[in-house]
């Protein structure tokens, strides 16, 4: 069958749909993109804020109207807490996180999705690793224990829970033989890797094996709550395979914000933190999470968060307008702070975070760093790449039209610094 799979939201969300790929491709399916016709269309939906929730919808709708003959199975957060509103918006099948991992067993089931032919000459189709993705999205732990005051993921994704070392090891064997050179470990609650087992320290061990038990060429976390780490995790990070990049969640830079959104942490904390960060690893990168316009947050507490935010001097930052979740603490708090306020702080914050960031990006002007080449485009005389460089900064380069980059290292001089990333001159290789 040709598949049509979709993702919206946070790397875990990309990376189930990545391995529902793999299980689809090892079956003899096809899985295809949006121009070209699917039997069956497959969407993770996400509902971390309003806006997701609704775009979620919105892309079940597109995909329903591009599709007409097609089946339609949804599954994800927005799928989870939301069930009644995907069956009448007319999807076939509403498939809870409890349930993702069987997917597709539950579609056989249904009669939405066939039996596929084995045969090996099909197969070779359908190998991921000749796609145009050049890292995976290796999902290793789900759930949550957190209670955070705005968070609804807690409620759809449930407790937190751990894929056993040795699983998470195969896999990523896996990817390298299909030949992905980087891999992201990602999780709702990744630095709490392996609590559920017993071991406290599950994320710096399972990093451990990684780099002692396979040959994966570049290994990245994803985004790390600040609490779940100590100063001995980042002795990790001298080796070079583990990239120098960790995204920290802040959310607010107020204790008194931070102590109403129930957040585990503090400005004092959360600065300790990044600051033996830097000392154990001094090209690291680090980015963050900001809500603004949180509940109850006064003039006085978001400058706080502006002053905390400089002095921190974040290389990238996500910045989110509080938004109301049904069901979480933060929904019933007084004080919620009118929609032109936030937007304004929003602004305020959005500035900073480019000049925060133009100011880390400068600081590679010069230097030489190796950088994974993911897409091209044609630009008559000559392509242009786009990649990343070990600390997650977006790197372009022009290359010859002759000359296939795709899912090459090379090492790249950086020469200019523009919006949202940065120039540079492939070296000889």
């Amino acid at each position: 069958m040709q598949v049509r799979l979709e993702s919206i939201g946070c790397r875990l969300n990309i990376g189930e749909i990545e391995a529902m790929a793999r299980g689809l491709a090892k079956a003899g399916h096809r899985v295809v993109g949006p121009g070209t016709p699917a039997e069956l269309c497959i969407l993770n939906t996400c509902t971390v804020t309003a806006i997701a929730s609704r775009k979620s919808r919105q892309l079940i709708r597109q995909i329903k109207r591009s599709n007409p003959s097609a089946a339609v199975i949804v599954t994800g957060c927005d799928a989870e807490l939301a069930p009644a509103e995907m069956a009448d918006i007319g999807v076939d099948l509403v498939v809870g996180n409890a349930e993702k991992e069987r997917l597709l067993e539950l579609a056989e089931a249904e009669g939405l999705l066939d039996t596929a032919s084995t045969d090996p000459d099909d197969l070779e189709l359908f190998e991921p690793g000749d796609a145009t993705r050049t890292r995976a999205f290796l999902k290793v732990q789900d759930g949550c224990d957190n209670r955070c005051a705005f968070c609804v993921i807690t409620i759809a994704r449930g407790a937190g829970r751990s894929i056993p070392v040795d699983a998470v090891l195969e896999e990523l064997r896996e990817l390298q033989r299909l030949g992905y050179r980087e891999v992201v470990l990602s999780g709702v609650h990744l630095g709490s890797y392996g609590h559920d087992l017993g071991d406290q320290r599950g994320l710096l061990h399972l990093v451990e094996r990684a780099l002692n038990e396979t040959a994966v060429e570049r290994l990245r976390l994803s985004s790390l709550e600040p609490w779940d780490l100590d100063a001995g995790f980042f002795e990790v990070f001298t080796n070079p395979r583990l990239l120098p990049h960790l995204h920290l969640p802040l959310q607010s830079g107020c204790d008194e914000t931070l102590k109403r959104m129930a957040r585990r942490t503090s400005r004092r904390e959360f600065s300790a933190l990044v600051r033996d960060a830097r000392l154990a690893v001094p090209d690291l990168a680090i980015s963050s999470d900001i809500i603004v316009g949180f509940p109850g947050e006064t003039d006085k507490e978001f400058e706080h968060s502006i002053t905390l935010v400089k002095e921190l001097a974040f290389s990238r930052l996500h910045i989110f307008r509080y938004s109301r979740r049904e069901g979480t603490p933060a929904e019933k708090m007084t004080a919620q702070v009118p929609g032109p306020v936030a937007q304004e702080r929003s602004r305020r914050m959005h500035a900073l975070a480019a000049d925060l960031e133009q100011r880390f990006n400068s600081k590679l002007v010069g230097h030489t760093v190796d950088v994974l080449w993911e897409t091209a485009e044609d630009h008559g005389d000559a392509l242009r790449w786009s990649g990343l460089a070990p600390n997650y900064v977006r790197v372009t380069a022009t290359s010859s039209l002759d000359e296939d980059l795709l899912n090459v290292v090379t090492p790249t001089e950086i020469v200019e610094v523009v919006p949202g990333g940065v120039v540079g001159l492939i070296q000889t290789r």
